[in-house]
């Protein structure tokens, strides 16, 4: 009896090669518990469907035949299955075994390494230096008075502008504040909010975690969190706000890093996002603490906007600031409007029109902190959109608020 297939991983991010002598589809794990980059030949992407946890080795055998008009196909079927599995691409014994050791390997560390350092921003610190000082000429004058921005989580040289726009009003007189970052949780289960002790490293050096509220949210809120989320150690939508801070205040920060889980159920299924229990709990208390620790406290929204185009499953080819991206900016800015006004139930049933068919990534963090700070007023500094490649754009913005 043939074989079942193991099923390929949901969890890994696939996209058009964009290798021009290498044609086909670019496989990679958006969790890095496997490092493997694999291309795909467009012949053989169809033979992907094989590994649903359904189909047999038999199956897959027939489709390379019927594929390739060849009956000897015994190599390559078994090329594939190979390199499929020791890429850790499939839910078998060996993903477990990679995904064990990452696992461990981040419960053990000290402190939350930088995971994009030499990627997504220089990974020299005087390298790192020139390069904020370049993207932060022209800032605003820093502000007094504020509670509160939000800034994209896009890389900075796509996003610097209004990265600039938002940062340029913290002067020094945030300095000691615990900055409470709100970040967009991209891998993380829904309706969980990801916490860790551990502190942020980055080429300046370590931040600190005021583990004390880390230890409150965990201890009053259990049910809607994940504690030492290993989500953390991937996850760039608060590594890059860690980033900005560091380069006006300097390594020795505090801060309280919390990843949003997307309110997907609210979302797909209607009603709002605190009729999960875990999640009304989790509000419930940091709202006890907003309230507690006041002016002590500066909240930071890692987040995007809006996602169109051919790389996030749309039909048409998304050019910033051209034809149906138009439609997404008046869009954008009216979601916008009910975020400065605070206005959490108009914001969310935004949202919740066509099961939000913006795909905005930042309508969890954003929500959270309406519902923690209902008191807060806002005023949008910058709105930008940006081809994140020749098809596709993603949305964002810089945000001040007040109370």
């Amino acid at each position: 009896m043939s074989a079942i297939l193991p099923p390929l991983r949901y969890d890994l991010d696939a996209m058009p090669s964009p290798v021009e002598d290498r044609p086909g589809l670019l496989m990679r794990d958006s969790l890095h518990y496997s490092d493997a980059v694999l291309i795909i030949p467009p012949a053989l992407v169809e033979c992907l469907s094989c590994f649903d946890g359904q189909h047999t080795e038999l199956d897959l055998r027939a489709m390379l035949v019927q594929l390739t008009g060849d009956f000897q196909v015994g190599e390559l079927e078994r090329n594939l299955i190979d390199t499929l599995k020791q890429s850790g691409f499939l839910q078998d014994e060996t993903f477990a075994a990679m995904k064990a050791a990452r696992e461990r390997e981040f419960a053990e560390s000290p402190v939350r390494e930088p995971a994009h350092a030499g990627s997504g921003y220089p990974d020299n610190p005087g390298e790192l230096r020139q390069q904020m000082d370049e993207w932060m000429v022209g800032a605003p004058a820093a502000e007094d008075g504020l509670i509160g921005i939000a800034a994209p989580h896009v890389s900075p040289s796509g996003g610097y502008q209004s990265y600039r726009a938002a940062y340029g009003l913290l002067g020094p007189q945030y300095k000691d504040r615990t900055f409470v970052i709100l970040g967009t949780s991209h891998y993380g289960a829904p309706e969980r909010f990801g916490l860790t002790r551990k502190p942020y490293a980055t080429p300046w050096g370590n931040s600190q975690t005021d583990t004390a509220l880390v230890d409150e949210l965990t201890r009053l809120a259990p049910a809607g969190v994940a504690t030492e989320d290993y989500c953390h150690s991937v996850e760039h939508s608060i590594e890059f706000q860690v980033v900005y801070l560091q380069s006006i205040f300097g390594p020795d920060i505090r801060i309280l890093p919390i990843l949003c889980g997307s309110y997907a159920q609210s979302i797909y299924r209607g009603g709002k996002p605190e009729d999960n229990e875990g999640v009304a709990r989790f509000l419930g208390t940091l709202g006890n603490i907003a309230a507690r620790e006041g002016d002590s406290l500066m909240w930071l929204l890692g987040i995007d906007m809006a996602h169109m185009g051919r790389r996030y499953g749309d039909e048409i080819v998304a050019i910033a600031n051209e034809d149906e991206m138009l439609v997404v900016e008046a869009r954008d800015k009216l979601r916008m409007d009910s975020v400065i006004a605070a206005d959490a139930q108009g914001f969310w049933d935004q949202v919740q029109e066509n099961h939000d068919d913006l795909k905005w990534c930042g309508s969890s963090p954003i929500y959270t902190f309406l519902k923690v700070m209902p008191q807060v007023r806002g005023t949008v500094k910058r709105y930008e959109q940006w081809n994140i490649d020749p098809q596709s754009v993603v949305s964002f913005a810089g945000i001040s608020f007040r109370v």
